[in-house]
C-alpha cells in the first residue's frame, strides 16, 4: 500500500475509535452519575441522643415544590405566604447542585449535602429509588416516640423508611388536582392531635414549570396563587400558640422552565418559619441542610446523624439552659461523622481540628469547624487523584498542538479557520438563538439532547467544511486527497471540541467515583463528547461524500470537453 493509503486507513481508525470512546464515556458517564451513592452508604454515623423536651406541639412541614424564592415574596402572587413571613423567621435559603427535586428532599430531611446523604444524585424512576440509608428526620421523630404523616409525590414512599411513617397518602400526579388531593388527605391529621411531624407536599409550581411554559408564563403565577390558597387553609387548622409551620422549596427553576443545574436561581429557595418556638425576622443567608437539625431541635429528637447544617438556635426561642447541651451535643454529632467520612475515604492523617471551648460558642460554629475539615479532607484526596490526571491532559493537549505545528500550512490554517467557525455556529445557536443553559436545567431528556447536539453538530459541521473547501479549493484534488484533506479539517474541530472534555476528566475523572463532580465543568464535557461522537461519524461520512463528489467530477471532465 501507498503511503497515501495508510494515511487515509489511519484517518478512518482514528474517526472511528473517537466516535466509540465518545458513546462509552458519555454512556459511563451517565451510567455512574444515576447510579451514585454516599461514601457512607455502608456505615453511617450513629444517631446520638434526643435535645430534650420539644419546643412545639406539632411541627407542619410544607414543601411547595420548585417554588422561586422571587415568586414566593411576590405579595400579588403569594399574599398570604408573604403574611407567614412577616410574623415568622425567614431568610434566604442556598442550596447545592444538582438542583433536582430528589436530591433536595434528601438534604431536605437528612441535614446532608448531595455527596453524602446517600439520596439519589438524580431523579430516579420510582422504582430506583433507594430508601435513605443516613438517619433523617422521620427516623429520628420515630426513635423519640413521635407520630409522623406524610401526604405528598410518590417518591417520598420510596425514600422514607416507611416503618417511621404512622398515616401516609402518595399520588402519582402533579397538578393542582393532585394538590387539592393532597391536602385534602393531610386535613384530618391537622384537625386531630395524633400526629407530631406531618409533611405536607405540594407539586403544581413544579407541574407549570415543566409543562405550562415555565415561570415567565402566566400559568407559573397562577400555580403560585393556588399554592397559597393552600397554605391559608393548612394554616387555619393550626395553632401558632402551640404549632409551628415550615414552609420551603426544594429548587427553583430557570425562566424557560427547569431545573437541575447550577444557576443561582435554581439554588436558592424560600425558608419561612412561623409559630410557636419561633423567634420572627429577617435573618438573612441559611443553607439548605441547616433544615433539619433546626426541626430536630424543635421535634426535641436526636440531631439526624449525618447533618451538615447547625440548629438555627437565633431563630428558635431555644431555653438558654439547653444551649450548652446543644452545643456538646453538635460536637459529639459532627464528630462522629467526620470520623465515619475518614473511615469511608480510607484516609489516616492527623486531624488539624481544633475547636473553640468557650461558654457560648455556637451550634453552627462548631459546625462551620467540623465541615471545613471535611472539606480538607475531600479536596486532600481529589488533589492527590487530580495531579495524574491533569499531566495526562496536557499530554493529551500538547501533542495534537506540536504535531499541527510542526505542519502548518495554507490547509492546515484554514482547517483551524474551520474549527473555531464549527465552534461558534454551535455555540451561536445553542446559547444565543435558542437561550440554552449550559447546565443540567436546559436537558428535558436524554433523547431531546441528543437529537438536539446531533442536529446542531451537523448543521455546524456542514456549513464550516463547506468554508474549509472553499477556502483551500480541496475539491481541485484527487478523491484520496479530498478525503484525506476533509480529514484535516474533522481532527482540529475535534480537537477544540475536546478541551472542556480533558478540563472535565482533570477535575472529575472519567465517571462520579466516591464524590459527586463539579457540575459546571461535567456538563460541558458531557455536551462535548456527544459533539466528538457526531463530528466523527458524520466527518468521516462528509470526507466519503466529498471523495465522491469529486471522482464524480473527475470521470464529467473527458465527457464535457
Amino acid at each position: 500500500m501507498s503511503t497515501l493509503t495508510w494515511r487515509i486507513l489511519l484517518g478512518i481508525v482514528i474517526c472511528l475509535l473517537f466516535a466509540f470512546g465518545a458513546f462509552t464515556w458519555a454512556t459511563s458517564l451517565m451510567d455512574s452519575l444515576y447510579a451514585y451513592r454516599s461514601p457512607l452508604r455502608e456505615n453511617p454515623p450513629a444517631p446520638g441522643s434526643t435535645l430534650g423536651e420539644p419546643l412545639t406541639r406539632r411541627l407542619v412541614f410544607v414543601l411547595v415544590d420548585a417554588l422561586r424564592e422571587d415568586t414566593s415574596r411576590d405579595k400579588e402572587v403569594m399574599p398570604f405566604l408573604n403574611q407567614l413571613r412577616e410574623q415568622g423567621a425567614w431568610g434566604l435559603m442556598h442550596s447545592q447542585p444538582p438542583s433536582y427535586s430528589e436530591p433536595g428532599y434528601s438534604v431536605l430531611l437528612t441535614g446532608a449535602w448531595p455527596d453524602i446523604s446517600d439520596g439519589p444524585a438524580m431523579n430516579l424512576p420510582y422504582e430506583e429509588i433507594p430508601v435513605f440509608t443516613q438517619d433523617n428526620l422521620f427516623s429520628a421523630a420515630h426513635r423519640a416516640g413521635l407520630s409522623s404523616a406524610v401526604s405528598g409525590f410518590y417518591w417520598f414512599e420510596k425514600l422514607i423508611p416507611q416503618e417511621t411513617v404512622a398515616a401516609s397518602f402518595y399520588t402519582q400526579g402533579e397538578d393542582q388536582a393532585a394538590d387539592r388531593e393532597v391536602v385534602g388527605a393531610a386535613m384530618p391529621w391537622l384537625r386531630g392531635e395524633d400526629y407530631q411531624l406531618v409533611l405536607i407536599h405540594l407539586d403544581q409550581i413544579d407541574y407549570a414549570g415543566h409543562y405550562e411554559g415555565g415561570p415567565r408564563d402566566p400559568r407559573w403565577d397562577q400555580a403560585a396563587s393556588r399554592v397559597d390558597d393552600l397554605l391559608r387553609e393548612i394554616s387555619a387548622e393550626l395553632d401558632f400558640n402551640l404549632d409551628t409551620l415550615l414552609v420551603v422549596s426544594d429548587h427553583g427553576q430557570i425562566d424557560e422552565g427547569g431545573h437541575g443545574g447550577h444557576e443561582a436561581v435554581t439554588l436558592l429557595e424560600p425558608f419561612v418559619l412561623t409559630g410557636v418556638g419561633v423567634r420572627p425576622g429577617f435573618y438573612g443567608d441559611l443553607y439548605m441542610v441547616d433544615v433539619a437539625p433546626t426541626l430536630a431541635a424543635l421535634l426535641g429528637t436526636n440531631l439526624p446523624a449525618t447533618s451538615q447544617g447547625a440548629v438555627l438556635t437565633e431563630m428558635l426561642s431555644y431555653p438558654e439552659e439547653r444551649l450548652q447541651s446543644l452545643v456538646d451535643e453538635t460536637t459529639a454529632q459532627q464528630d462522629r461523622l467526620l470520623t465515619a467520612y475518614k473511615a469511608a475515604l480510607g484516609i489516616n492523617r492527623k486531624s488539624t481540628l481544633t475547636v473553640e471551648q468557650a461558654p457560648k460558642l455556637s451550634p453552627g460554629r462548631v459546625v462551620d469547624t467540623y465541615q471545613q475539615e471535611l472539606r480538607l479532607l475531600r479536596e486532600t484526596r481529589l488533589s492527590a487523584e487530580r495531579l495524574p490526571r491533569g499531566v495526562l491532559a496536557i499530554f493529551v493537549l500538547l501533542v495534537p498542538a506540536g504535531f499541527y505545528i510542526r505542519r502548518r500550512s495554507q490547509l492546515s490554517g484554514w482547517g483551524l479557520i474551520g474549527a473555531l467557525l464549527y465552534l461558534a455556529l454551535f455555540h451561536l445557536r445553542y446559547g444565543w438563538i435558542d437561550g440554552k443553559t449550559y447546565s443540567l436545567s436546559s436537558v428535558t431528556s436524554a433523547e431531546g439532547l441528543i437529537s438536539y447536539v446531533v442536529i446542531t453538530s451537523l448543521a455546524a459541521l456542514v456549513l464550516s467544511w463547506m468554508v474549509f473547501s472553499f477556502g483551500s479549493q480541496i475539491l481541485r484534488q484527487k478523491p484520496t486527497g479530498v478525503f484525506e484533506l476533509s480529514l484535516q479539517f474533522v481532527f482540529p474541530v475535534i480537537y477544540f471540541v475536546s478541551l472542556p472534555i480533558l478540563l472535565s476528566y482533570t477535575l472529575n475523572g472519567f465517571t462520579v467515583q466516591w464524590t459527586l463532580p463539579h457540575f459546571p465543568t461535567m456538563f460541558m464535557a458531557f455536551l462535548s463528547v456527544l459533539q466528538v461522537l457526531v463530528i466523527s461519524v458524520m466527518g468521516l461520512a462528509i470526507a466519503v461524500l466529498a471523495a465522491i463528489f469529486a471522482w464524480m467530477v473527475g470521470r464529467a471532465k473527458p465527457l464535457i470537453r
